[in-house]
């Protein structure tokens, strides 16, 4: 059963989403991309109020995601892209990213907080940091 509500559009903009985001980082990157993406749609809280859909998290601005920025993230969908973002939609959580709202690819170590977040671990290039259950409860 899906977490948040997402029809077959939303399925390939997440899709396209977690391609240009973290293809180099392999599926279980793109898959942390789609927990951090779903995080920001169920949280409603600090930067992520009134996010409510795939369209309005994918483009928010400021403080959404540089991928949109960029053509590849305008190809066409793929298949096994789509299988990844439905798994993400579906509730599948991947740790470090499982309440994850933020990552970003540091020149070297992962900072221990980020805007005053927790880091949560990394994984390959990225660092994914996560808000405390008091300040954001909807993503635990």
């Amino acid at each position: 059963m899906a977490v948040i509500k997402a029809n077959a559009a939303d399925v390939d903009l997440l899709a396209r989403l977690l391609r240009a985001e973290a293809e180099g980082e392999g599926e279980q990157g793109m898959l942390m991309v789609g927990n951090v993406g779903v995080n920001r749609i169920l949280s409603n809280c600090l930067d992520f109020k009134n996010i409510r859909n795939m369209n309005d998290m994918v483009f928010q601005s400021p403080g959404g995601f540089e991928a949109t920025q960029k053509g590849y993230f305008y190809q066409r969908a793929r298949e096994r892209d789509r299988r990844l973002a439905r798994r993400t939609i579906g509730g599948e959580r991947t740790w470090p990213a499982n309440n994850a709202l933020w990552f970003f690819r540091p020149v070297g170590d992962c900072p221990p907080t980020w805007f005053n977040q927790e880091n949560t671990g990394r994984f390959k290039a990225h660092c994914f940091f996560r808000p405390t259950s008091a300040d954001c409860p909807n993503v635990y």
